[in-house]
């Protein structure tokens, strides 16, 4: 499609989002924004990388930041792991490339949490070259432009788009191209009902003319979401509530959570079985503070919040006590959050 990128960039300069990452003259500030909005809508990141670059203005400030700093700066935004792995990134970078985000592109992808799209965000937006990139946005886009009928979340869709990413990126204007698509597909080229009508590449939209965009892209059926019961004991003393922290890897890794543990009956009925199981802790159960309903990616959570005594408490490193005044100083996934103000 020769006029593609004429169009497209020529509605860009008109309607582009104006956004506290775009043309920063730091690199790192394209990788943050980068990070944070994989999953994550524009809107949510805005307030939180303005924080962050508060927080840790640069790649040693972030690097020589504690995990629970750094995952408290992210709390809400979900899917830890990408803080974790920045934070992890952001020491590799100072130790091994002097505070400098890399160039290479072999380099850049060695990094923890930086893929193939990242890198293709990255290397075009913050060092210029050219270099295409592929989100859900740019992979709405080509498969509508394109008319492209294969899954488009399997390996031979994705080489599909990826070739026509490469095929129609402008040479020395990749940067403003891969973001004029990331804009399109958030603002006009969306996934359900797409404002075709004001779309500047209306006229060479194949399926458009086939009538068929409402049914693109093509994506695989999606699995049934399962559905998960827990049960959490908060436990109080002389203002102080007992806190677990769960393990660096995994969901919500180095967060803190109320002793809570999967059941299978009756909530209440379960409670003291299940959490002297999982943590040698014998409550006694005395009134319940709430239930927690909550989706994540992969399953669904709902969760009974009971206020417990317990005594003693035995030695474990994962367990500590907390003053309730001081539980905003702990990150917490939305789940443990929500209790928390419950007792707060």
């Amino acid at each position: 499609m020769p006029n593609l990128s004429r169009l497209l960039l020529n509605w860009y300069q008109q309607h582009g989002r104006t956004l506290p990452w775009r043309d920063h003259p730091d690199s790192y500030a394209v990788w943050v924004s980068e990070i944070m909005l994989q999953q994550t809508r524009v809107e949510t990141v805005i307030p939180y990388f303005e924080k962050w670059m508060k927080l840790f203005p640069d790649v040693s400030a972030l690097a020589n930041a504690s995990e629970q700093d750094v995952l408290n700066a992210w709390e809400g935004l979900g899917y830890y792991s990408r803080a974790r792995n920045l934070h992890k990134a952001a020491k590799i970078v100072v130790e091994k490339f002097n505070g400098n985000l890399p160039r290479d592109l072999i380099d850049l992808r060695s990094l923890p949490g930086i893929g193939r799209y990242t890198v293709g965000a990255i290397a075009s937006m913050a060092f210029g070259m050219d270099e295409p990139t592929l989100d859900g946005n740019l992979r709405r886009v080509f498969a509508r432009l394109f008319d492209v009928s294969e899954f488009a979340d399997s390996p031979a869709g994705e080489k599909i788009l990826w070739e026509l990413a490469a095929q129609n990126m402008p040479k020395g204007q990749a940067g403003d191209y891969n973001q004029a698509l990331m804009d399109l597909g958030a603002t006009i080229c969306v996934p359900k009902n797409p404002r075709c009508l004001l779309c500047p590449l209306m006229k060479i939209c194949e399926s458009r003319k086939n009538g068929v965009q409402d049914f693109r892209p093509v994506l695989k059926p999606k699995k049934a979401v399962p559905h998960h019961v827990h049960v959490a004991a908060v436990i109080i003393q002389r203002g102080r509530v007992l806190l677990a922290q769960r393990p660096s890897k995994g969901l919500l890794g180095g967060m803190w959570e109320f002793p809570n543990s999967r059941v299978n009956a009756d909530p209440a009925k379960e409670l003291i079985k299940v959490i002297d199981a999982a943590y040698k802790l014998r409550v006694e159960k005395k009134d319940a503070l709430g239930v927690i309903e909550h989706a994540y990616t992969h399953f669904k959570v709902t969760v009974h919040a009971f206020r417990c005594d317990c005594d003693p408490i035995p030695k474990n490193k994962s367990l500590k006590w907390v003053r309730v005044s001081e539980l905003d100083n702990y990150p917490m996934g939305k789940v443990d959050r929500q209790i928390a103000r419950l007792i707060g």
